[in-house]
């Protein structure tokens, strides 16, 4: 769960104040832009950068990175703005006096990894029992239905993969329900579209069903780790205790509010990921990627996933909508009666009789 502002801000300063000073004070390469400009190039504003800036510095200080050529607001601010646009803009490259590209590549796929090792920092479930409470009870607000912590979903990010002869087999494992090559992570998201857990990376024909139960979260919940709390999930999941999916023929009208009711929840997560492709549009496409070397294109969707929750805590609009939202992905309908947890229908009918008659 991400951690208030306040709290974020003070662990800042306490670490800052342990850590090296010599770079402090120092001119900082983001001052050339007024604010305006800052928000065109990177979507994000000063001080949301500034903390960004400050936590790379702090991750990078701990770590004992080696040295690079550029100070690590340069760093942050290339790799930022290849987050924001998917390609890096000749304005940035030449204000960092870079002509070249392969400096470039390097210092974004190392700024990725320091930031997707930042995830256990600024993405996290509800660590306290009356914290988990009030999350269910503000999605309970929202939708209606009790115990929810949040929505379970793929998320599908575009890549381009070889379609050549001998390499057709791993290029049909990229290809997704809806028919295009991409990389696929799990996504929890709350109703306020805080980014609750983000994991894995995989090829696009990956089932959600195999990655909730490969899944550190999915194990953790269905263990009752995280108490009696449901994620709202699609049709692409099994119905158990703790995922809770559609009615999938509803006839009754009670089933029918159900489902517009899980309706309403799921679409916070299509308006969550739509919200975050806007912000970073490297994730509208990704690039080249090889089913044995997806780590890159990890790192960069765990940085992105980061860099969202820290905008939210910084109330950073997201640019304006162009287009439609994309859809989530459908997934296969589970009906097969061997793959009905006979007490887990029985739960959820339980629920919709109390609360939707």
């Amino acid at each position: 769960m991400a951690f208030p502002l306040p709290v974020w801000l003070a662990v800042q300063e306490e670490l800052l104040g342990h850590g090296d000073s010599a770079d402090c004070g120092a001119p900082c390469c983001f001052d050339d832009f007024d604010d305006e400009a800052l928000f065109r190039m990177f979507h994000l504003t000063r001080p949301c950068i500034a903390f960004i800036a400050d936590a790379i510095r702090i991750r990078m200080r701990t770590a004992g990175s080696e040295p690079s050529p550029l100070s690590v607001d340069a760093m942050v601010m290339l790799a930022l703005n290849h987050y924001a646009h998917g390609v890096s803009s000749s304005e940035v490259l030449q204000r960092l006096g870079l002509s070249h590209t392969e400096l470039a590549v390097v210092v974004i796929s190392t700024v990725s990894e320091v930031i997707a090792g930042m995830t256990d920092q600024f993405i996290s479930f509800p660590q306290t029992r009356d914290a988990r409470a009030d999350v269910a009870l503000k999605a309970e607000k929202i939708c209606g239905i009790p115990n929810v912590m949040g929505v379970l979903a793929p998320a599908h990010f575009k890549i381009r993969a070889s379609a050549y002869r001998h390499e057709k087999s791993t290029f049909r494992s990229f290809v997704n329900c809806l028919g295009y090559s991409s990389v696929v992570s799990q996504i929890i998201c709350d109703c306020d579209g805080n980014l609750l857990s983000v994991e894995h990376c995989c090829v696009g024909s990956t089932k959600e069903q195999e990655m909730w139960e490969s899944s550190l979260k999915g194990r953790e919940m269905e263990n009752d780790l995280h108490g009696p709390y449901m994620v709202i999930g699609g049709k692409g999941y099994h119905l158990s205790k703790h995922v809770l999916t559609p009615v999938s023929k509803p006839k009754l009208d009670n089933e029918i509010r159900f489902n517009e009711a899980h309706t309403k929840m799921h679409n916070i997560m299509r308006t969550t990921l739509g919200s975050m492709k806007r912000r970073f549009r490297c994730l509208m496409q990704l690039g080249f990627a090889q089913e044995t070397s997806l780590n890159k294109k990890s790192n960069i969707i765990k940085a992105c996933c980061v860099l969202h929750n820290i905008a939210k805590k910084f109330s950073v609009p997201p640019p304006p909508i162009a287009g439609k939202l994309e859809p989530l992905h459908p997934g296969k309908h589970h009906s097969a009666t061997s793959e009905v947890n006979p007490e887990a229908l029985k739960a959820r009918q339980k629920l919709i009789d109390l609360n939707f008659s």
